[in-house]
């Protein structure tokens, strides 16, 4: 989940490596660094600990220059944030590389390379990397070739970048298991792990397949694929602009993209729906077929999609009638689950390249499902590619780590997956209409919902000196209960659980006093009765209430219960969009008052890209 950039150019390639990174701060920030041939073809390297910024104010008191480089900011995961642990890594005579991913054998990699008189100068498994090329350098003369044997010894997953002073107007890359793409320009060329990184400099792609091997110079690109034959890969305009990963008037980026929700969940329903009917073709051109089978769904995720999946398996079994599971990917993977006849599996994820979720699609595809199908943000990712169905999300980039305009985006998405199941299962023309239509006002029902940033601001000050929180809803509402606590506790760094509300008097109470905040999501559908017996089971204990209550729900704030009411009703189907807003903007100004960086939390990253 690191993120890479590099350049082979005539001009200096600093100011673009300096720009790609930190358009990729959001996959890592706890150290970052970069390596150049210089003019007179000399490796130069620098490294700093911390965010990118601190790497700029080090090449401004001591410049280097070069026209070719790598670059990456990192996010730890063998050896803790330190300088001597950032990228890039170097070898013997002028090799240095940049990696994303974990290497799994590198502690029997490492002892061999010792023995052979190799220092090592970090904790990383990505030095290891460096000396074996350098290594097989010594044997075969030729940086592509000593990088495809030493990928071959290689057991995990890796994108790699590699410089040498003995070849300096190249750069050789590696993929298995991490994205890596090439961007083209006009007599130069560059790379990184991700397209917004690039956005400035090319809207041209070239992305790299498992296995793959490329030898990128200014004027040609060389691949071969993972049985050493050459192959082309296709070429891909990207339609983002480069101001889209900007943070414009807002102060941060996830206020910015708590705001854009409107628009994104539009354009995700946008085309998908005609005359009241939702168009199957959405998912693909063999989606009819497919969805007029389905007798089970399975889905697998992470994070915040888990959430999203478990909204989704409640509304399968209710609209359509029949069996939904769902669960961890990182669990699925290392499990043999029993797979019933006519089972859809679903992967959910923002990025596409989510390490555990990917896994567990390719599992599932040996598993003997009826067919895969991915909700998925970035039309040019791995799981999009490898899913028989695929419905986009059309979120935008999402740069803010906690995870906010892609969550309700992948609810929208999923609403249109049961809706189409749901029509095959029988459900008539005018419900199908009704549900259609419903999605269709979410927009503007989010729009009304945001008008409570003023009210949630004031209610944030009742958080920031607190410790604890409890989050509970009910039903599909459990599920956004469980992302109000995950926001609250990523960006504000306050320890927070999520319950389903009846299960409070299982445990849970014996938490709860005047010092523990509960939160209570309340829209008026059948279970608003049982769900007031569970509040009063919270006040009955001293407990500090908070519940964002439909306006139906007749609930009256008093001592110890404060009811934040929502400014419009939402349908079962629109709920879990409508209730996560002022969860999300409640978040976000605990985590102001209290100080903490918003859009980079401590100890994370946005795109999980290994195990």
């Amino acid at each position: 989940m690191c993120g890479i950039v590099g350049v082979v150019a005539e001009r200096n390639a600093v100011p673009i490596l300096l720009e790609g990174l930190r358009r990729l701060e959001y996959r890592g920030y706890d150290s970052a660094g970069l390596a150049l041939i210089d003019a007179e073809g000399v490796l130069q390297r620098v490294r700093s600990l911390g965010k990118v910024r601190a790497l700029q104010d080090a090449l401004a008191q001591d410049p280097i220059a070069g026209t070719t480089g790598i670059a990456h900011t990192r996010w730890a995961t063998h050896g803790i944030p330190a300088t001597r642990n950032a990228h890039p890594h170097t070898s013997r005579d002028g090799i240095a590389i940049v990696h994303n991913g974990i290497i799994e054998n590198h502690e029997e990699l490492r002892g061999d390379l010792r023995e052979r008189g190799y220092e090592f100068t970090s904790d990383t498994d990505t030095e290891v990397i460096a000396h074996r090329i350098h290594q097989h350098l010594g044997h075969s003369g030729s940086l592509f070739e000593a990088v495809r044997k030493t990928v071959a010894e290689l057991r995990g997953a890796y994108a790699l970048a590699v410089v040498s002073e003995q070849d300096p107007d190249c750069i050789v890359l590696a993929r298995e298991g991490c994205p890596v793409v090439i961007g083209l320009g006009i007599g130069e060329n560059f790379v990184a792990s991700d397209v917004a990184a690039l956005l400035p400099v090319t809207r041209r792609f070239l992305f790299l397949e498992e296995g793959d091997l490329a030898l990128v110079r200014r004027a040609s690109v060389r691949i071969v694929d993972a049985a050493g034959h050459a192959v082309e890969r296709a070429v891909r305009d990207s339609e983002l602009s480069a101001d889209s990963v900007e943070r414009g008037q807002y102060r941060h980026f996830m206020q910015k993209e708590i705001y854009e929700q409107p628009r994104a969940i539009a354009q995700t329903l946008e085309a998908r729906a005609v005359g009241g009917r939702l168009l199957d073709a959405a998912f693909g051109p063999g989606a009819p077929s497919i969805f007029a089978r389905v007798r089970a769904v399975h889905i697998a995720a992470c994070g915040t999609s888990y959430h999203a999946g478990l909204v989704a398996s409640y509304f399968i079994e209710q609209i359509c009638g029949i069996p939904a599971r769902i669960e961890y990917a990182s669990e699925y993977r290392y499990r043999n689950p029993v797979v019933t006849p006519d089972t859809l599996f679903v992967t959910i994820s923002q990025s596409g390249e989510t390490a555990d979720t990917l896994a567990a699609l390719r599992a599932a595809r040996a598993a003997g499902y009826l067919s895969t199908l991915t909700i998925c943000n970035a039309a040019e990712s791995s799981m999009v590619r490898e899913s028989d169905l695929v419905l986009l999300t059309r979120a935008g980039p999402e740069i803010g780590v906690a995870s906010t305009k892609a969550f309700t985006t992948q609810l929208s998405a999923l609403a249109m997956l049961v809706i189409a199941i749901a029509k095959h299962r029988g459900i008539g023309e005018t419900v199908e209409r009704d549900l259609v239509e419903q999605l269709l006002h979410l927009p503007a029902l989010v729009e009304k919902t945001l008008q409570l940033d003023p009210q949630i601001q004031r209610l944030a000050e009742k958080f920031a000196d607190k410790h604890h929180a409890l989050f509970v809803g009910r039903g599909p509402l459990y599920a956004i209960a469980m992302e109000g606590a995950l926001k609250l506790k990523e960006i504000s760094y306050i320890h927070a659980e999520a319950y389903a509300a009846a299960e409070l008097k299982h445990g849970p109470l014996a938490l709860v006093d005047e010092e523990m905040p509960v939160v209570a999501v309340a829209p008026n559908n059948e279970m608003i009765e049982k769900l007031k017996s569970n509040l009063q089971e919270v006040r009955a204990r001293g407990g500090q209430l908070y519940v964002f209550a439909d306006p139906g729900a007749a609930l009256q704030g008093g001592d110890g219960l404060t009811v934040i009411e929502m400014p419009a009703a939402a349908t079962a189907l629109q709920a879990p969009v409508i209730f996560t807003i002022p969860l999300q903007l409640l978040a976000y100004h605990v985590a102001l008052l209290r100080g903490t960086d918003v859009d980079q939390p401590r100890n994370l990253a946005k795109s999980v890209t290994v195990e």
